[in-house]
């Protein structure tokens, strides 16, 4: 299988993958779609009632309800009756046992009958009975024989303590109180009406159970609210009410899931046919993997937020700055590749729009204005106008879009200018933004490279002021080689930059190079290797002072490529010619390379080498210009320097026509001015 049909097949694989993930990000679309906020305008059409709907209370009506209930519930008490004939046989046995020689058989019997009396009515622990009277509560329920429940009041029941002093307070004045406390009568005493805990929950469950969720009914067709009207707080619910009902209708079924994959049909169909487009037609951007990982980054950031923020209902979608996505695509990429991903990126977000219409003609209007705003994007300040410009639109599109639905202006139109003043706010940010995907994927933006283009940026400063004859052959190399970039529909501001830094390393030894020399030629004083090893660091050299200066690395390969392999031919045909019997080993006299791969590297080579060869000529006739440009270039060409870039026939051919007409005039000759007689 081909390698490009496999990275095609991933492109496209890629898509899919993203439009699944935003699928899964919500727990379905079938939910409401629209959003509201108790007190604001109705920002929607007419609304109706799509099917019969109850009424549903409001959360914090039916959490007070049943607090309620849960309130006036009497807890359940069980009556335990087998507690009183435990105590008895167990006072029977004791007094038999060890009192009935000391104390007498009435005591016996009063505390007998007095226990029996005090167990009928019931004993209850001290602490449930305080919390009762704390609470207020009068009665409970007493399940007692048979299971049959009574409500008792509280009244009726003793603690511990209350039923110790009973014991003392109604004895008869015959028995003695010491000789009732040598019988010991706390051991009898313990509580028979018991807490019984899971009959109370399960009788509160009953009345939460047959308590109504709602208040009425709203029927199929019955009018809800209109476009422009306030949301007041029966509506609200009227609303809130259906969307719950919604909700509730595709949670789980079949429903629910047709409408996922329905949302995963168009949006992936969407993103295929991205996928296609970019594959036939902008093949340059999907072969490179960092392009395709920053648009999927950013497809799923802004589809699947809208579709995270549309279920969720977090704030209105206008806050989002979806032209945010095509600044920064336009920031790295052309106007061409912004346009097309920005616009299905704005179709992709329209599936979860509840009135997708008028959200696409606002968002396509403005993203067009933004793109040609930044048509030449040379400067950071162009960001924060076309955000400005992205937010004028943004009112006449919505203007246009109020009066022509409405036939006039609303008096609520203010809050639609609101959320376009938040994504103004969230644009300007795109600034930073930028700087930061630059670093992260390595990009070099338009605008960095007018920054780095500057002659006063402290590198090149140095170079003018160290090697100056260096410094105007940047110039003029960069004057070739962004005339022949745009004739051939290279990179214009990449070449640029990078022909200014391509020669940085000559300020390590700016003497040895032709262009700054004065009368003595250092060289004289070196060997044939020795000078070729000279001319050759300045290659290295630049590349150190690039990576400390923090160039990025589209300007550092400009200068690692500018000689690709190609040889110092000078000092090669010197010494060629100063030892004719000896072979001699061209590797000292090469440059390490690699040789240009892209448009752009191999029109700065040719640049590099016509113009310095150029400075050569004694006459710049236009005959003369032409030879040695072809032959220059001819050279060049037969040494396979440039076999490794994607320059045709045709491309050498317009490059030699450009190169001689920018010479031509570089090098024309100027009149002799008369002298005044």
């Amino acid at each position: 299988m081909p390698q490009a049909f496999k990275k095609n097949i991933r492109t496209l694989l890629g898509f899919l993958l993203v439009a699944v993930l935003i699928t899964l990000l919500t727990p379905g679309n079938g939910g409401f779609r629209y959003q509201f906020s108790k007190g604001k305008p109705w920002q929607y059409d007419l609304l109706t009632a799509p099917y019969d709907f109850p009424i549903y209370k409001a959360e914090s009506e039916l959490s007070l309800e049943q607090d309620s209930i849960r309130e006036a519930m009497k807890p359940v008490y069980t009556y335990d009756e087998e507690i009183m004939a435990l105590m008895l046989a167990e006072l029977k046995d004791e007094y038999h046992a060890r009192m009935s020689k000391s104390i007498p058989h009435a005591y016996y019997i009063y505390v007998h009958q007095e226990l029996r009396r005090l167990y009928t009515r019931g004993l209850i622990q001290a602490d449930q009975l305080v919390n009762l009277r704390e609470r207020e509560k009068l009665e409970i329920n007493l399940v007692g024989k048979e299971n049959i429940m009574k409500r008792e009041p509280i009244t009726r029941f003793y603690s511990l303590k209350e039923a110790y002093e009973q014991l003392y307070d109604n004895k008869p004045n015959a028995l003695d109180a010491d000789l009732l406390q040598q019988m010991d009568l706390s051991r009898y005493l313990r509580d028979n009406v018991l807490y019984n805990e899971d009959l109370t929950q399960k009788l509160i469950q009953a009345e939460l159970n047959d308590l109504s969720p709602s208040v009425g009914l709203i029927q199929q067709g019955e009018r809800i609210i209109d476009k422009g009207e306030i949301v007041t707080p029966y509506t609200y619910n009227l609303l809130r009410s259906l969307a719950q009902e919604q909700d509730k209708r595709s949670g789980g079924t079949l429903q629910q899931w047709s409408l996922r994959i329905g949302s995963l049909l168009s949006m992936g169909l969407l993103f295929f046919v991205l996928g296609l487009y970019l594959i036939l037609f902008i093949p340059s951007f999907v072969q490179q993997r960092k392009n395709m990982l920053f648009l999927l980054i950013s497809l799923f950031i802004f589809v699947g937020l809208t579709a995270v923020n549309i279920h969720y209902d977090l704030f209105n979608q206008y806050i989002i700055p979806y032209v945010m996505f095509a600044i920064m695509m336009r920031t790295f990429f052309d106007s061409h590749t912004s346009l097309i991903t920005y616009i299905i990126m704005v179709l992709a977000s329209a599936i979860f729009i509840a009135e997708p219409l008028g959200f696409i003609l606002i968002q396509v209007v403005a993203g067009l204005v933004a793109l040609i705003a930044l048509q030449t994007l040379s400067s950071r300040a162009q960001l924060i106008r076309a955000a400005f410009l992205v937010y004028l639109f943004y009112t006449i599109v919505s203007l246009a879009i109020t009066i022509m639905n409405e036939g006039g202006i609303r008096h609520d139109y203010w809050v639609i200018q609101l959320y376009f003043a938040i994504n103004l706010i969230f644009l300007t940010f795109t600034y930073i933004l930028a700087f930061i995907v630059e670093k992260i994927f390595g990009y070099v933006s338009n605008v960095s490279l007018v920054e780095l283009s500057d002659v006063n940026t402290p590198l090149l400063k140095e170079l003018s002021e160290i090697a100056p004859g260096t410094f105007q052959h940047s110039l003029q190399v960069s004057i070739l080689a962004t005339e022949a970039a745009s004739k051939i529909g290279g990179d214009v501001q990449l070449i640029r930059t990078g022909a200014l830094y391509h020669d940085i390393g000559k300020i390590k030894n700016p003497s040895y190079f032709t262009e700054n020399q004065g009368v003595n030629n250092p060289h004289n004083l070196l060997s044939c290797e020795e000078s070729a090893q000279i001319i050759i660091r300045h290659v290295t050299d630049g590349i150190a002072l690039a990576q400390k200066h923090n160039l990025p690395p589209q300007i550092i390969d400009f200068i690692r490529t500018h000689h690709g392999r190609g040889m110092t031919r000078y000092f090669y045909n010197t010494y060629c010619n100063q030892h004719p019997d000896q072979e001699v080993d061209p590797t000292p006299f090469s440059y390490p390379g690699p040789n240009p791969w892209t448009k752009e590297q191999g029109i700065l080579m040719l640049a590099d080498a016509v113009e310095a060869s150029s400075r050569s000529l004694k006459e710049h006739t236009e005959d003369g210009i032409r030879l040695l440009t072809n032959r220059i270039i001819d050279s060049i060409v037969s040494e396979g320097l440039l076999n490794d870039t994607p320059l045709t026939f045709k491309d050498i051919q317009t490059i030699k026509e450009v190169f001689l007409i920018k010479l031509k005039t570089m090098y024309h000759s100027r009149i002799t001015y008369p002298e005044k007689q």
